[in-house]
């Protein structure tokens, strides 16, 4: 791992953090002002952390934390479209 690579995931787990302390209601703002952090490699360190806290019996923070990073991913287009790939694959069936 390089040097930048570390130091980003600091800020990666920094971000984290603060959104788990910020006042509920409050992450649009928090991600927001972090906006030059918002990419698919936050979304993984999301899920670390997530699976994380699962597996340490901290059921709240799990949950929180894999509802944000399924939102992040939707936003990032990182996240399937259940409903569009359900409709492309009936089309697909239809033309053969």
């Amino acid at each position: 791992m390089t040097d930048t690579t570390q130091e980003r995931q600091v800020l990666y787990f920094n971000l984290i953090d603060e959104l788990l302390k910020c006042p509920n209601g409050q992450e649009p703002e928090v991600l927001e002002a972090k906006s030059e952090l918002i990419d698919a490699s936050f979304v993984e360190a999301i899920v670390q952390v997530a699976t994380t806290f699962a597996h340490q019996g901290n059921q709240d923070g799990a949950q929180f934390l894999f509802f944000l990073a399924r939102e992040l991913a939707k936003q990032l287009g990182l996240y399937p479209d259940l409903q569009k790939s359900e409709n492309t694959n009936s089309e697909v069936a239809n033309k053969e």
